[in-house]
């Protein structure tokens, strides 16, 4: 009887073991899978961002035919759509079912919407008043999107991911933030005509119509440099150092009696092979001050060919003289 009941004991010593083990191991497998979640979305949403960055970018560069900025649009949402598509078959623990309808549904609003504004640039970029307003109006619209994107993301996903980490006791994880939405000026409708540089559009907000504020309006240019290297106009070319990503540093002028909001800077590169264009807003400039804005290129320009480097303040509304809001300088690429 004795051997029995140490054999007993044994037995039950050995079970007890044995469904400790094996709840170590689903905790740990638990623990494993809530993290690689966190991990995987992190990574999503790190694209996604990186995609609407470029989609502003794309839309306020300016100086595309309205087939060509609607081709870099559709490009966008091609890559929205694989997001998208990789979102749905994330491995989702069955705790983060919730988040992942809202992660499936921030990543579909940003593609809607990136699609929606795709169609409706040609037509806002039309010579017709009408029809580039009411496409004006149309876009600003698809903006909401991409703030309603940030709402859902940070309310429902990453609030519901925290949550769930806490609840298990999980510590150490990063839980990723969201910046879909850029700047809301891209809601105001005045504010987008002039960003996409449709001319005919800009009475789509209502505001754009109204006569400037009295006194003069306008810049000038007053420098451009790269690096330590200031760019001269005239005489031998600028020997600029390439890089995969070249900033101009421009200083431009506030010359009129108002302060003035939303003023872009362009870069335009032409004479070696596809036209090279990269813009910044700056937000305000005020009157009888200068401005510094830096233009990254944001692609890796030609090497060893003359080029045509031409950096231009664009016009604000009741701006009269604007012979002194650009400048071209010849320049040449160099890897050393």
């Amino acid at each position: 009887m004795v051997r029995r009941a140490v054999a007993a004991g044994v037995g039950l010593l050995v079970l007890v073991l044995l469904v400790v083990g094996v709840r170590g191991c689903l905790n740990n497998r638990k623990e494993q899978a809530l993290k690689d979640y966190n991990r995987d979305v992190a990574g999503l949403v790190q694209d996604a961002d990186q995609n609407t960055d470029d989609f502003f970018q794309t839309l306020g560069t300016g100086g595309s035919s309205p087939n060509d900025l609607q081709t870099q649009v559709n490009q966008l949402r091609v890559r929205a759509e694989g997001q998208t598509r990789s979102a749905v078959k994330l491995d989702v623990p069955g705790e983060m079912l919730p988040a992942h309808r809202n992660l499936v549904l921030t990543l579909s609003l940003i593609q809607e919407a990136v699609g929606k504004v795709a169609e409706k640039l040609p037509s806002a970029l039309a010579s017709d008043a009408t029809v580039a307003e009411n496409a004006v109006k149309g876009i600003s619209g698809e903006m909401q999107a991409f703030t309603s994107a940030d709402v859902v993301y940070t309310r429902r996903v990453a609030a519901i991911i925290q949550q769930i980490l806490d609840k298990e006791e999980i510590g150490g994880q990063t839980i990723q933030r969201s910046s879909f939405q850029q700047n809301l000026g891209w809601l105001d409708p005045d504010i987008v005509a002039r960003r996409i540089g449709s001319d005919a559009g800009r009475g789509a907000g209502g505001g754009a119509t109204r006569e400037p504020t009295p006194g003069t309006h306008g810049h000038s240019l007053v420098s451009t440099a790269v690096g330590d290297r200031t760019l001269v106009a005239g005489g031998a070319p600028n020997r600029i150092r390439a890089s995969s990503n070249v900033t101009f540093r421009a200083v431009i002028a506030n010359q009129g009696e108002n302060s003035e909001t939303d003023v872009r800077v362009r870069v335009r590169i032409r004479g070696a092979g596809k036209t090279i264009t990269a813009q910044e807003t700056v937000d305000e400039t005020k009157a009888g001050t200068n401005a510094e804005v830096s233009v990254a290129l944001g692609q890796a320009p030609p090497i060893g060919e003359a080029v045509q480097i031409t950096v231009e303040v664009r016009p604000v509304p009741g701006e009269g003289k604007t012979d002194n809001n650009s400048q071209t300088y010849t320049a040449l690429f160099t890897r050393s």
